[in-house]
C-alpha cells in the first residue's frame, strides 16, 4: 500500500497493525481490530487490556466478527483494484475449543485417527490461538494417552504427529500434575520412543525428550525414586549421540531430566553406571552454549558427590581440565558448580596424580585468579579451602607462583 496513491478510510485501519483489516472483530470495549492483531496482543503481549481504551479484555472469545465492516472493506478493495489494491477474501470461520474436542473423539476410531492427528499438528503450528484452545480442550492429555497406547501396541504410526503437537503446545505444568497415576506408563512410553527408529529421527527424539522433561519436572518423589536403569541408559545414550540424533533444545531437555533426578542417591549410581560422567565430559569438551554448560556442571557436581562418580570423573583424562577451563568463562552459576566439583575431588579423591594434574592443567592458577574477583563469600571460602588442602604439595613444584599461592592460604 505504500506505493499506491489512494486514501484508505481511517475506520478500515487496525489500531494495532496500522494495516487494512482483513478479518475485523469488535471487542467488548466497542473498538474494532483485525483478528490476528488483537489475538496476538492478548495471547502473547504483557497486557490484556484494550490497546485503545485500556479497559480489560477478558478473552479472545469475546471478539465479535464485524461482518458489516468487512463487507465495506471488501467492496472498497474491489472498487480500487485497478489502483493496485489487493482484494480481501472472506475469512474462514474461526476454530474454537469444540472443534478440538471433536478431533480428540476421532482419535478413538482407527479410520479417522491419523487424519485427526495430522490436522491437530497443522493447527498447532498455525497460531497461538489454536494452541490455547487445544490446551483447554485437553489435547496434551489426549496426545500422552495416544503415545501410551502406541507403546502398549508396539506401533509407531502417528507418534511423529503426536509428539510434534505436544512440542508445539507444551504440557502445562498444572495438567502434568494431574497425571500421577499415569506417570509411570507415560515415562516408560517416552523412553520406548527414544529406542525406536523414525524417518525424522532428530525431531522425534528431541520432541520425546522435551515431553519427558515436562513430566519429570512435575513428577512426585515416589515416581522419581522408582526410575529404572533403562531410563538413564536411554537418556545418556541420547547425549552420546547428540550431534546426529537430537537438537540443541533436546540436549538441554535431556540434561534437565538428569538434573531433576539427581537428588536421589540411587539415581546417581544408575547414572554413573550408564556412563553419564564420561558422556557429560565429552559433551562439555565440545564447548556447548552457556545454559548447556551450566546444566552439565550441575549434574557432574551431583555425580561427584559419590565415590563411583568421582572415580569415573578422574578416569576421563579431560575431566579436571575442562571443569577448570570453564571457571570465569561462562557464568557465576558455572563458577559455583565448577569450584564445588573441584572441592569434592580435592577433598575425597586427591591422589598424588590428582594433585599434580590440578597444577598441570592450571586449576591452582585459575582458583587464585577467581579469588581476585568479586564473587560470593562462600565461593571464596570454598576456593581457599581447596588451595589450602594441598598447598604443601603444590609449593614443592618450581612452576608454581609461591607468592600468589601463599597470599591466599594464610
Amino acid at each position: 500500500m505504500e506505493d499506491i496513491d489512494v486514501e484508505v478510510p481511517k475506520y478500515f485501519i487496525c489500531p494495532i497493525s496500522l494495516q487494512i483489516m482483513r478479518d475485523p472483530v469488535t471487542a467488548i470495549t466497542g473498538i474494532t481490530y483485525d483478528r490476528e492483531s488483537i489475538e496476538q496482543w492478548l495471547l502473547k503481549g504483557k497486557s490484556t487490556n484494550c490497546p485503545v481504551t485500556q479497559q480489560p479484555l477478558p478473552t479472545v472469545s469475546d471478539l465479535t466478527p464485524n461482518h458489516t465492516l468487512r463487507r465495506l472493506i471488501q467492496a472498497w478493495c474491489n472498487e480500487n483494484a485497478s489502483l493496485g489494491v489487493d482484494q480481501i477474501p472472506t475469512p474462514k470461520p474461526s476454530i474454537d475449543k469444540f472443534h478440538f474436542l471433536k478431533l480428540i473423539k476421532q482419535l478413538q476410531h482407527p479410520d479417522s485417527k491419523m487424519k485427526a492427528l495430522k490436522e491437530l499438528d497443522l493447527l498447532a503450528a498455525k497460531n497461538e490461538r489454536n494452541r490455547k484452545y487445544m490446551v483447554e480442550a485437553g489435547v496434551p492429555k489426549a496426545m500422552l494417552s495416544f503415545i501410551v497406547d502406541c507403546f502398549k501396541e508396539d506401533c509407531v504410526s502417528g507418534l511423529e504427529e503426536a509428539l510434534s503437537v505436544l512440542f508445539l503446545i507444551r504440557i502445562p505444568s498444572a495438567e502434568a500434575k494431574l497425571l500421577p497415576k499415569q506417570n509411570d506408563q507415560i515415562i516408560k512410553s517416552l523412553i520406548w520412543v527414544l529406542g525406536c527408529e523414525f524417518n525424522t529421527q532428530v525431531m522425534v527424539k528431541s520432541h520425546a525428550v522435551s515431553a519427558l522433561k515436562s513430566i519429570i519436572e512435575t513428577a512426585s518423589s515416589v515416581v522419581l525414586e522408582r526410575l529404572e536403569p533403562k531410563f538413564f541408559e536411554m537418556i545418556v545414550g541420547v547425549l552420546k549421540q547428540c550431534t546426529t540424533r537430537i537438537t540443541q533444545q533436546g540436549i538441554n531437555s535431556a540434561l534437565h531430566v538428569l538434573l531433576d533426578a539427581c537428588p536421589w542417591g540411587r539415581n546417581r549410581l544408575m547414572m554413573v553406571e550408564s556412563g553419564a560422567v564420561s558422556a557429560l565430559i565429552e559433551l562439555e569438551l565440545g564447548s556447548p552454549e552457556k545454559r548447556t554448560t551450566e546444566l552439565i556442571l550441575g549434574i557432574l557436581f551431583h555425580l561427584c558427590s559419590c565415590a563411583d562418580g568421582r572415580a569415573e570423573f578422574l578416569r576421563h583424562k579431560g575431566g579436571i581440565a575442562v571443569v577448570t577451563k570453564r571457571i570465569m568463562r561462562v557464568s557465576p552459576a558455572a563458577d559455583d558448580r565448577a569450584v564445588l566439583i573441584l572441592s569434592l575431588i580435592s577433598k575425597f579423591s586427591a591422589t598424588s596424580w590428582v594433585v599434580h594434574e590440578m597444577l598441570e592443567v592450571g586449576t591452582v592458577a585459575k582458583l587464585c585468579m577467581l579469588l581476585q574477583l568479586d564473587c560470593a563469600t562462600y565461593l571464596k571460602e570454598k576456593t581457599m579451602e581447596v588451595l589450602r588442602s594441598h598447598s604443601d604439595d603444590w609449593l614443592k613444584f618450581p612452576c608454581i607462583d609461591k607468592t600468589v599461592l601463599t597470599r591466599y592460604i594464610k
